[in-house]
């Protein structure tokens, strides 16, 4: 029992803990900065994105497509080192915050894009037919038929996309940029004592678990919906 309380101790300092909180709720606060504001600028993209990828013309679906595949097919981690550190060569000197945001966005938006496209082509056709026989064009008839009701059917991937984002932007660290994990390890580091870890991934898990409820409920509500 001894070894077990040591262990604990090592691992789940309060002391430690309630000194380093303050450092901690800050990094916490700028992950949820970087993840919620890449989040809506992904849903922007990958919203636009989509919707040229279901259209009949060729080149632009082939650009879409090239896009998710390359921001999809590579690591994050790759994305948020080649913004910040390759751009430059290209004469693109980006602050550390706007090289972080920027590579979230994209990655994210790729990933959207998918979640936007299946959404879409789940819709029945006969309704797009419908509104294009009522003298609608294209893109009105994905405006005001289409897109409210793939938002949707949507809510639950994309939440779960933003769940994905907020662990991911743990690797924003590379970049210097003061996140939840960074912070933590700066803690360890400083109080040489693992506590830091362990109250940086309770507070993700008080980040994360309530949206992975809410998916879980709107799942349920969504098949209630159709049923």
């Amino acid at each position: 029992m001894q070894g077990i309380a040591d262990l604990f101790q090592k691992y789940f300092s309060f002391s430690i803990i309630r000194e380093i909180l303050p450092f901690l709720l800050k990094g916490a606060l700028l992950t949820v900065f970087f993840s919620a504001t890449s989040e809506i600028i992904g849903i922007i993209i990958g919203l636009t994105t989509s919707v040229i990828r279901v259209t009949r013309i060729k080149v632009l679906s082939q650009l879409a497509v090239a896009y998710v595949d390359l921001f999809r097919g590579t690591p994050l981690l790759m994305q948020i080192i080649f913004v910040y550190y390759a751009l430059p060569y290209l004469g693109i000197n980006l602050p550390a915050t706007v090289a972080g945001i920027v590579a979230l966005s994209v990655n994210s938006g790729a990933y959207v894009s998918e979640i936007f496209r299946a959404g879409i082509e789940s819709i029945d056709k006969g309704q797009t037919e419908a509104a294009r026989s009522l003298g609608m064009s294209y893109m009105q008839a994905m405006r005001y038929v289409v897109i409210p009701q793939t938002i949707k059917r949507v809510l639950p991937p994309l939440t779960n996309e933003f769940v994905a984002l907020i662990k991911d932007s743990s690797l924003l660290s590379v970049i210097a940029i003061a996140e939840l994990m960074r912070t933590a390890k700066e803690m360890m580091t400083w109080k040489m004592n693992p506590s830091s870890l362990t109250a940086a991934a309770i507070i993700y898990l008080i980040i994360t678990l309530p949206l992975t409820r809410y998916v879980s409920y709107m799942e349920k509500k969504l098949k209630k919906s159709e049923a």
